[in-house]
Parts: C-alpha cells; structure tokens; sequence
C-alpha cells in the first residue's frame, strides 16, 4: 500500500496504489484458499482411503458413546411415543453376521420398558461396530409402553420365537443374549433351561453363545424393601395384578426364582457375564444378581464400581453407560478385549 506520510497532491496515486494492492491482496487470498482447498480435498481423500482400508479389514472401531447425560430420561420419553419402535441399529433382519461377528446381538430389554427405551444408546453403538443387531419388545401389549409385564414363562417362549426368526434370518448358528434387569436374568435363563435356548447332551447344538446381563434379576430382589414388605403381607398377587405377573415373579423366594436355582445358575455351553452396580436401588441386594458357574459354563461377575470407583450408575443409567458399553463390547468380543477409560455416568441421567 502507499506510504501514509504522502502528500494529499499523491491522493490520486494513493487511490490507484490501494486499488492494486487490494487486488493483489485478493489475488494471494485466492491462492491461500485453492491451496486449503488442495490440502483438504487431499486429507479428505486420505481418510476416505484408511476408512475403506478398515472397512475391508472389517474393523470398524467407533469410539464409546460418552456424555450422553440425559439419554435415559430422553431414551423414555421417545419409548412413550414409539412403544413399539425398535431403537436405532436395530431389527435390520436383511443384515448378515461377518467374520469378525458372526453372532446376532439380542437385546432383552427389562421390565415396565420396551426396546426403543431401554438401547438407544447400546443398539447404535454394536450396530456401528459391525454387529447384526436385534431387540425384540416382549411381555406386553403392542401400542403399550409397558412392557416385561407377563409371567417369566410366557415372556421366556416370545424371546425363543424371536432367536428362531433371528437365526433364520441371519442364517447364523448362534446368538449372543445382552439384557437389561429381567431381560438379562430370569427371562432369558429360563428360555436357556426350558425352552430350547441349550441343549446340555450337545452344547454345541445350543442357540445361545453368551448372555451378559446389565443389573440382572437373577436371584430375585427385594426392590430395597418394598418386596421384601409385599411378600411378607401376601400382597405379591395383589400387587402383580397392577404392575404384571413379572414384579413377583422376580421377588425373593418366587416360584419361579426356585424353579430356576433348583439345578444351578448355568447352562452348559454358555458364557455368562454379569455386570452389576452397587448403587442399584432395584435388584437389591445387588450381589443376588451374580451366578455360580456349573459345568461346561462360565461366568463373570463384575462389579461396575470396581472398574471404575466413580461410576454412579444405577438400576436405569447403566443401561445408558458408557463404561457399562465397554464390558459389553469385551464380553462380546473377548479376544479383542481392550481396558475400560472410564467416563462420568451419573444416577437415572447416564453419561
């Protein structure tokens, strides 16, 4: 640009000199953006290639679903308006297992819930990983929002009819049973024993590979108090009458809870994994959600806390967290197990 110092008689020449600078200004800005725009374009190509490289490769790897605060809250009020929505992810029945997951991924959604409300966090997530992903609404009435409502037995023979059709569907030989509360305990250990699940002559014939639980009622609750309280005052058929068959199907001492004990936790052939919270206020006390390994099974009891001493999830907000997520994806994947970074969950909001 002209000197300032020059005479008002140079305006004219401060005029034109301004007049080209600007345009040399504007020229070298275009250069700057074609150059940005190159350099872009060439990243933009670059992690198109390394992203079709780990398609091919068939490893996909997208980071936790971390601070998602209020996704349980959010996750409920869209499972009143879809009750009988499958969540994001889900109930793609054209999807085939790869090599990488060749077992469908059944999500057993808990009681008084439904599928749209209780994994739209998780379904997302293992379906961006590369698994077929599955989550049937069971034990309630279509257009209902409540769900998990019904006699265990019954709710037990809907999941059988369910992984029949997954497994045609998909063509796969096995599943794996992920589930939340009733859907991760007395539900689908009863389809497991009585209902075609396993077959313990030939556990290789079993449908099942793995069920991993989120705060299961395996061994029946005392709902901190309140089941202990109807049970003692016979009041379990009174209240099953207004909440479902399924509240005292899943009290302490039920007949089903002592049907499902009277021969051991497991089948053989499957892998359990329970992922339980201390601060559960529902399933208490949490240690009645953990399992004893009979033969030709395993299991693994985890205490979320212990993974991660700041988890305040609880009963709701650990199927909505993000530490929760990463078990669940080594369980699934023992092989490619990688250790837990540990995020903030907070009681019923998540995280």
């Amino acid at each position: 640009m002209a000197d300032r110092s020059v005479s008002r008689g140079q305006s004219v020449f401060r005029s034109q000199s301004g007049s080209r600078a600007r345009s040399a200004s504007r020229s070298r800005s275009s250069r700057r953006r074609g150059r940005w725009a190159a350099v872009c374009a060439g990243l933009a190509l670059a992690l198109g290639v390394a992203q079709g490289t780990a398609a091919a490769a068939g490893t996909p790897d997208p980071s936790v679903p971390r601070g998602k605060l209020l996704s349980a809250p959010t996750a409920l009020v869209g499972g009143l308006v879809h009750p009988d929505a499958p969540p994001a992810g889900a109930d793609d029945f054209s999807c085939k297992p790869t090599r990488e997951h060749p077992r469908p991924v059944v999500l057993l959604h808990g009681t008084f819930a439904n599928a749209y409300d209780d994994w739209s966090v998780l379904a997302p997530y293992l379906k961006q990983l590369g698994y077929c992903v599955f989550a049937p609404n069971y034990g309630g009435a279509p257009g209902n929002p409540v769900k998990a409502t019904a006699h265990v037995p019954d709710s037990a023979r809907q999941i059988a009819d369910y992984v029949d059709g997954v497994l045609k569907a998909t063509g796969a030989h096995q599943v794996d049973l992920v589930g939340h509360s009733q859907g991760g305990g007395l539900t689908p250990r009863w389809y497991l024993r009585f209902d075609g699940g396993t077959d313990p002559a030939h556990p290789e014939r079993n449908k099942v590979h793995s069920l991993i639980g989120l705060a299961p009622s395996n061994h029946g609750t005392t709902a901190s108090g309140l089941g202990t309280l109807t049970t003692k005052l016979g009041l379990n058929p009174t209240v099953s009458l207004l909440a479902g068959q399924a509240y005292a199907d899943q009290m302490v001492g039920s007949e089903v809870n002592t049907t499902l004990d009277r021969d051991g936790d497991t089948q053989p052939g499957v892998d359990y994994t329970v992922i339980a919270t201390k601060l559960d206020e529902v399933v208490t006390p949490y240690t009645h959600q953990f399992l004893t390994a009979g033969p030709k099974a395993t299991v693994k009891n985890i205490t979320i806390q212990e993974i991660c001493p700041r988890d305040l999830s609880e009963h709701v907000s650990i199927a909505y967290d993000s530490n929760a997520a990463q078990l669940v994806r080594n369980a699934l994947d023992p092989a490619h197990a990688q250790p837990v970074s540990c995020g903030l969950t907070l009681p019923v909001l998540g995280g």
